[in-house]
């Protein structure tokens, strides 16, 4: 039986959090400002497809969900795209995470509906389309004619401002020197972010430099 379309819209949203993300949290700076600016404007006419690509916890998910904020899109998450009828989401946005986990089919039938039924679908993944593995000729001729748009690591702006999300999702408010040093010692990504102040916070303790330092150290 399809879903409902009031129940697809709740399938996944919000992505990969607990909290929903929201445009104005978005620290914006050369790493990602290319993505920001089309994703403020995008969808300019109906049927288009666009992929956002970027490497692991650069904040795609995060540019992303701010665009699902706009749009009111529906979101899915890889493989979920077969969970639904293709023709429940004609003429809506439409954001697929991880697309390229998605089945050939779903993934074709998408990109036709969206192009012929005048909606918008964001495609969001590490590597961009055309590199995509996939066993059906049109489906390849399509992914390699996507528009894509891709977001690098995060540089020391936007890790700053991972590391403040992280922080205030636990009411912390760090020190600037604190937020500092984590952004020289600690891998750039969004779950390294979680990571470390998730075993700061679990010590009880004042977050200080000291505090992390040991942390990281393993004292």
């Amino acid at each position: 039986m399809n879903a409902p379309a009031a129940e697809i819209r709740q399938l996944r949203l919000p992505l990969q959090q607990e909290t929903p993300q929201r445009a104005s949290d978005l620290a914006i700076s050369q790493a990602n400002a290319g993505g920001v600016a089309t994703l403020a404007v995008w969808p300019e006419a109906p049927g288009a497809v666009l992929a956002l690509v970027g490497p692991a916890g650069c904040g795609k998910s995060h540019l992303a969900a701010a665009w699902v904020e706009r749009t009111g899109a529906i979101a899915l998450h890889g493989a979920e795209a077969a969970l639904v009828d293709p023709l429940e989401l004609e003429g809506l946005p439409v954001l697929l995470d991880d697309a390229q986990d998605a089945d050939d089919e779903s993934l074709f039938h998408l990109i036709n509906l969206t192009q012929s039924g005048g909606g918008a679908l964001l495609l969001v993944s590490r590597d961009p389309p055309g590199a995509w593995a996939t066993d059906l000729p049109d489906l390849r001729s399509r992914l390699n004619a996507i528009r894509t748009v891709g977001i690098e690591a995060p540089d020391d702006v936007v890790f700053a401002a991972m590391l403040r999300r992280a922080f205030a999702s636990r009411n912390i408010t760090p020190a600037d020197e604190l937020i500092e040093y984590l952004v020289r010692r600690i891998d750039r990504s969004a779950d390294a972010a979680e990571t470390v102040v998730d075993r700061l916070d679990a010590l009880h303790r004042p977050v200080t430099r000291v505090l992390a330092r040991q942390v990281l150290d393993g004292e």
